[in-house]
């Protein structure tokens, strides 16, 4: 009886794991009815050390021999801000913004260069993928910077009372709106059929003579 082949780890499950954790993120943020900087701090920080045992992952079972830099790297810059955000004595709402807006510009940039340049080793839809989540990351950062943290507007809606809007409610709320979208993008390529590879020339070329017209 021929022994059931081993399960080994793709791309795929990489993506997979990525939205996993970027949904968790997305939906603490949005059911917590907090969104001050230490709920920010302490979301993003579970959410940088898990995508970043995510990609040493990758690099030990899904990269090949002498191309393991990238996930590394990546794990390296999601690991670094995820430690920072989770130091408990150093929260605070300048944190908040120091962490997400360097974490968002660095890992954006890393991974939108890792889609453009290693785009023959990864294939077309792992690049997109790449250029894309990049991109919404390095978007993350630039918006961010024009959020200040002093920023306050107080609003009252009636038969529920007065509420103020602050620049970090505004910011941990924009870092859980791009959980959401990176998780359904990521989720979504991770469910999608691999795309099948065309036929060689090679291959037509051995085929038996009277298969052919």
């Amino acid at each position: 009886m021929p022994s059931a082949a081993p399960l080994r780890m793709t791309p795929r499950h990489v993506q997979l794991l990525r939205a996993l954790f970027a949904a968790v993120a997305a939906l603490m943020i949005t059911f917590s009815p907090d969104h001050s900087h230490e709920v920010g701090l302490a979301v993003f920080g579970g959410f940088g050390i898990a995508t970043a045992m995510v990609f040493a992952l990758a690099a030990w079972l899904v990269a090949p021999a002498g191309h393991r830099g990238a996930p590394v790297l990546l794990g390296a810059v999601h690991l670094a801000a995820g430690m920072a955000a989770s130091a408990v004595a150093l929260r605070s709402e300048t944190l908040l913004f120091v962490v997400l807006i360097g974490w968002a510009l660095l890992a954006g940039i890393v991974e939108l260069a890792i889609g453009i340049t290693q785009r023959a080793r990864l294939g077309r839809s792992e690049s997109r993928d790449a250029v894309v989540v990049g991109g919404l990351t390095i978007l993350l950062g630039a918006i961010l910077i024009f959020v200040r943290p002093e920023y306050a507007l107080t609003y009252s809606i009636e038969e529920a009372g007065a509420f103020t809007l602050t620049g970090t409610t505004i910011a941990v709320g924009l870092f859980g709106g791009y959980a959401a979208i990176v998780a359904v993008f990521l989720g979504i390529a991770g469910l999608s059929p691999a795309p099948s590879e065309p036929a060689s020339l090679e291959t037509a070329a051995a085929a038996p003579q009277e298969d052919r017209p």
